[in-house]
């Protein structure tokens, strides 16, 4: 537990001041059910062999599908997908209601327009906190051209200084 001294809206303002990137995280159980979120903590951990991490709030109803799911699939998403991004900010069951998408390793919804997407194998999963830290193996990737959707200081914007979007 923290230290009563210690300002967790202060820290996480702080927090705020390193762009990230944003992604959505999907993966499908084995008895069907879809769980997808957004998530700014995704980093590269490893080359050979091709490793990525992400964590996941201990509290999200989707932790426990996308823990148990055998293969995970990470988006980033492009400049103008802000619909995307909020649709997997929020907690519910209907998500993927009217999102296209197909079907990756795993079952895991994949959707089209992104700059990358990543299908992972569910690797290892470590205490974080707060959080899950998931590890994942990359099996199969995929790029494209374009811009990338940026959060910054609680806000979603592109690269164009002074500018954000809603």
């Amino acid at each position: 537990m923290a230290d009563q001294d210690f300002d967790t809206r202060a820290f996480r303002d702080a927090l705020g001041n390193f762009a990230t990137g944003v992604t959505v995280v999907t993966a499908k159980s084995e008895d069907g059910t879809l769980a997808g979120v957004t998530a700014s903590s995704f980093n590269s951990v490893s080359l050979d062999p091709p490793l990525i991490l992400w964590s996941l709030d201990r509290t999200s109803p989707s932790l426990r599908t996308l823990e148990s799911a055998s293969h995970f699939c990470v988006h980033i998403l492009a400049e103008g997908q802000n619909d995307l991004c909020m649709k997997f900010a929020k907690s519910g069951d209907d998500k993927f209601n009217g999102v296209e998408f197909s079907e990756g390793l795993g079952g895991a919804p994949m959707f089209d327009g992104c700059l990358a997407q990543f299908e992972c194998r569910n690797l290892v999963h470590h205490d974080g906190g707060d959080h899950v830290i998931i590890i994942g193996e990359v099996e199969r990737f995929e790029t494209a051209d374009g811009e990338p959707l940026v959060f910054f200081r609680g806000q979603l914007g592109d690269l164009t200084p002074g500018q954000k979007a809603n």
